[in-house]
């Protein structure tokens, strides 16, 4: 099973940007390549919300309308990393970012469809 770890999280001035990473182990080189690999967000008193994921070889990506255009999701399976960077970030991005792990076929979004999670990584955007 697979262990991812957040990093690269801090405070960024309004229209700045932050690249956020995430490490994975536990798992071969081969089985890490065929999860679906996810970035959900959780700002205070809010739910858990679906920001972008990257299928297995990063061909296919897809995000939440919010940060289309701004936010760019991509992995290094070689590495066993997964990348989220932000860019033109805004105060309502600001919330605790969560890399997670999904064995789920098609283009998981929900947060039940992922296994495996990070302990999160807290992202401030000050205007």
């Amino acid at each position: 099973q697979v262990q991812v770890v957040e990093s690269g999280g801090g405070t960024v001035q309004a229209g700045g940007s932050l690249r956020l990473s995430c490490a994975a182990s536990g798992a071969s080189l081969r089985i890490f390549s065929m999860y679906t690999m996810g970035w959900f967000r959780q700002a205070p008193g809010k739910e858990r919300e679906f920001v972008a994921a990257a299928r297995w070889n990063g061909g296919i990506t897809y995000y939440t309308d919010s940060v289309k255009g701004r936010f760019t999701i991509s992995r290094d399976n070689a590495k066993k990393m997964v990348y989220l960077e932000m860019n033109s970030l805004k105060p309502e991005d600001a919330a605790v970012y969560y890399c997670a792990a999904s064995t789920k076929a098609g283009t998981p979004r929900e947060r039940f469809d992922y296994e495996n999670w990070g302990q999160g990584i807290q992202v401030t955007v000050s205007s």
